[in-house]
C-alpha cells in the first residue's frame, strides 16, 4: 500500500534530483519527513521539519541544524555552534546525495 502524503515547497526550489544523484537544495527531503536530527533534538516532530530554511540569495533550502544550529537550539552555547554544525552536517550527510526516496506527482 502507497501512502500520500502532499508536501509544500518553494516555487523556486530546484527538482528533486534522482535517488543518489547529488544534493540540490530541493527541500524534500526534509519536507516529508523528519531526519534523525530532526527526530533527536527537534520537537514536536513535524513535517516540514522546522529547521528547513528558504535562502532566497542561493535559491535552494538549507537544513538550519547545519546553517545555524543555535537558531533552533536556544540552550546550545555559541561557541558550540560551529562544532554542532559539523556534528549534524555529518549526521545527516547534508549535502552530498540525495536519499530521499520520494515519488513525486504534479
Amino acid at each position: 500500500m502507497q501512502v500520500q502524503q502532499t508536501i509544500t515547497i518553494h516555487a523556486s526550489a530546484p527538482s528533486k534530483p534522482a535517488l543518489g544523484q547529488a544534493c540540490n537544495g530541493c527541500g524534500v527531503c526534509c519536507a516529508a519527513e523528519p531526519c534523525p536530527v530532526s527526530l533527536a533534538l527537534l520537537w514536536p516532530h513535524q513535517t516540514p521539519c522546522k529547521a528547513l530554511i528558504w535562502s532566497e540569495a542561493k535559491q535552494r533550502y538549507l537544513c538550519g541544524m547545519v546553517s545555524s544550529p543555535a537558531q533552533f537550539l536556544r540552550w546550545l552555547p555559541g561557541r558550540f555552534n560551529v562544532a554542532a554544525s559539523r556534528l549534524f552536517k555529518r549526521w545527516i550527510a547534508a549535502d552530498t546525495v540525495c536519499d530521499a526516496d520520494v515519488e513525486l506527482s504534479e
